[in-house]
């Protein structure tokens, strides 16, 4: 995200920061049920689930969602059958369910999906019980195959999951990037990689969200500094305005407060930056948050309830976290500072449940990823190796998407905190930076 220089050789530091929004969808069903199935599981323990062949139209397909989806929530153990084949005595193609069979595979719940006219026909059995424990019927509205069509079986993974675990999915979820000096997204899954801001009109920079996916707020380097930018997402021309601000200035690290009505960003000239606070939709000038008399505060990042914030600062001397009320009063460190520490503690983000906030740290050339706990104070790092910079959550506050530069190239990895389980998200050729991690998205 922000790579913030202490030293400004009479040049500005151009950082910038950017805000995707992504329109969302809602899948429509006619169970009203969204609860877990109970008496069944332990916290702690991955419910072994069984996707069974799906039947009619493009049922390969979902059921390759389903299983993948189910997979990288990692809070599931998902059973694949490919080396079992199953046989229509097994696989609910004729109504026939072989639940022995299922747990000595040791599955605890079975999907039985079936495409239909309008949709997909989804049952959950319990094995145990040898009987069905959910019944809900997802309509599928757009076009087979279509990027609005995985999202709409993204969504339905996401209610198994609610029901098997008693925690919501994130399939449903896109992911910002820049890539070429333009920004992107992505489906959770790392397909359909999307580009949203136009090539040719100055270089774009990390992404953030707005927190109901209707808007974006990004920067824009241009020949006068850098400005920041709000655009509109699945609007009648996807609208969009730049923040005014005086030439020469640096505009960056946009950030949404967690109602949508605020927008806090960093500007300033060569004698330091401050955050300013501004109505996301509104003209009133923007409001000064900090004061840093010479030196910077970047990178804002907003507590879930949007009482306080997180943002970086020089102040000790080398770059930390700061912790303050969203106003930027009673503002303290957040991370220890020791003189002559070196270290370098930037680009935060708050977990969605408030108990972490991410953030990168540079020590003897490399970058790793860490968290500090709010209450505690307690650090742990959780990369090594190579660089790995920009982390975000995601929704379900348990998995990060971050940078990292480990296979030769920079791209976007997924990491689960809990078990250190780590995927490749791109494959951009043109590389990829500046992860941000969209809300869950209504999909319809």
């Amino acid at each position: 995200m922000m790579r913030l220089s202490v030293r400004r050789p009479g040049a500005l530091a151009l950082m910038a920061a950017l805000a995707l929004v992504l329109r969302g969808t809602t899948a429509r069903a006619q169970d009203t049920t969204m609860v877990r199935i109970s008496g069944q599981y332990n916290a702690g323990i991955k419910p072994g689930v069984l996707v069974l062949p799906v039947n009619g139209a493009n049922g390969d397909s979902v059921r390759a969602i389903l299983q993948r989806d189910l997979d990288y929530s990692d809070r599931i153990n998902v059973i694949l059958t490919e080396a079992t084949p199953m046989d229509t005595a097994s696989d609910g193609s004729r109504g026939q369910f072989n639940f022995p069979l299922y747990a000595r595979l040791g599955a605890m719940l079975v999907v039985h999906a079936t495409t239909t006219g309008t949709g997909l026909h989804v049952a959950v059995h319990s094995v145990r019980e040898q009987k069905v424990e959910r019944v809900r019927d997802f309509a599928l509205t757009a076009a087979p195959l279509s990027p609005d069509w995985r999202a709409q079986v993204h969504a339905i993974s996401d209610a198994v999951e609610l029901w098997a675990t008693g925690e919501r999915g994130i399939a449903a979820t896109r992911i910002l990037y820049t890539s070429g000096g333009r920004v992107y997204q992505i489906d959770s899954d790392g397909a359909n990689p999307t580009p949203i801001t136009e090539g040719g009109r100055g270089v774009a920079l990390y992404p953030s969200w707005h927190p109901r996916a209707t808007h974006i707020a990004y920067v824009v380097m241009t020949d006068d500094g850098t400005r920041v930018v709000i655009r509109e997402m699945g609007g009648a021309g996807n609208a969009s305005r730049t923040l005014r601000a005086s030439a020469g200035s640096v505009n960056t690290s946009p950030a949404f407060s967690p109602d949508g009505e605020t927008l806090l960003y960093a500007h300033g000239l060569d004698n330091g930056t401050d955050l300013y606070a501004t109505q996301a939709f509104g003209t009133d000038s923007p409001r000064r948050v900090t004061v840093s008399r010479g030196m910077d505060a970047v990178s804002p990042t907003f507590s879930p309830d949007g009482r306080r914030i997180v943002y970086v600062t020089n102040r000790p001397g080398g770059l930390g976290l700061y912790i303050a009320d969203a106003d930027g009063t009673n503002a303290e460190a957040l991370t220890p500072f020791s003189f002559g520490d070196q270290s370098q503690r930037t680009d935060p983000s708050w977990a969605p449940d408030g108990r972490l906030v991410a953030f990168q740290a540079e020590k003897d050339g490399q970058t790793q990823i860490h968290t500090v706990s709010i209450r505690e104070r307690s650090i742990r790092q959780y990369t090594s190796g190579s660089r790995n910079e920009d982390p975000s959550w995601s929704p379900d506050s348990r998995h990060l998407v971050f940078t990292s530069n480990r296979t030769g190239s920079w791209q976007l990895w997924v990491m689960d905190v809990e078990t250190n389980r780590f995927r490749q998200l791109t494959r951009a050729a043109g590389g990829a930076k500046g992860g941000a991690w969209s809300p869950r998205l209504v999909v319809h």
